[in-house]
């Protein structure tokens, strides 16, 4: 879009706190939806560690069609899709927030990444203490959210911390389907004022800063996890 006037740095200074006052919002499609997506992801991956049949091939399907297709084009599918499968109930959610759209999609596409993430560190755990555990008396359960589990986290760590600065990125998209996040509030404001330009580079600087927060948060969580060895249990640890 052609500007106005020439290109301001003082218009990147004035556009970032009104874009910050989004940050929030995207910020809490990123924190809702990975949180279902976790849990999601978690059943997923279990389904494919144990090899359960027909879940099992059913969530390789799921996790191969959410990491094959653009995030663009799945808040579509999401978006026109919930409506036409409640009308075929007798429901009408035509009118649904697409932000609702935006987490859910969010989430099932996390989902499909935490599974595979999950799936890696829970094989890096050495079998020898799951047969050990077994040997004491933990049933399969205790074993795994006891012992494999926490220490497949652990092993887990950076992969989870690349892949959310990942979809905190793509959240960017979510302004598609219409939801005022900061992306979508910066389409606003280069309506308003045909700089595109600076409100480009003030949405680069806010997201880049928010991913080097993120990012420290993460190598400071796994160093508080790893600062002591003996807060990862594994089998030899017990008493027996």
């Amino acid at each position: 879009m052609q500007m106005d006037k020439g290109f301001s740095i003082k218009m990147i200074g004035d556009f970032i706190p009104t874009l910050l006052g989004y940050l929030p919002i995207t910020l809490y499609i990123l924190i809702v939806s990975l949180i279902f997506g976790f849990i999601l992801g978690l059943l997923l991956a279990l389904t494919r560690i144990y090899r359960v049949p027909v879940l099992s091939q059913l969530g390789k399907l799921y996790i191969s069609f959410f990491r094959g297709t653009p995030i663009m084009v799945q808040l579509f599918i999401v978006f026109y899709g919930i409506p036409a499968i409640t009308a075929l109930v007798g429901i009408d959610t035509s009118k649904m927030d697409p932000l609702y759209a935006a987490i859910a999609t969010y989430a099932l596409s996390s989902a499909a990444g935490i599974a595979e993430i999950v799936r890696a560190g829970v094989n890096s755990v050495e079998k020898g203490q799951e047969e050990a555990a077994y040997s004491i008396g933990l049933t399969g359960r205790q074993t795994f959210l006891r012992i494999v589990l926490p220490q497949a986290l652990l092993q887990a760590m950076p992969n989870f911390g690349n892949m959310i600065i990942g979809f905190l990125k793509d959240t960017s998209l979510a302004f598609s389907i219409g939801v005022m996040d900061m992306s979508g509030r910066g389409q606003t404001l280069i309506s308003s004022s045909n700089h595109s330009l600076e409100v480009y580079i003030a949405l680069a600087v806010i997201y880049y800063l928010t991913a080097i927060v993120l990012e420290q948060g993460f190598k400071w969580v796994e160093r508080f996890m790893k600062r002591d060895d003996t807060r990862v249990i594994t089998v030899y640890d017990m008493e027996i």
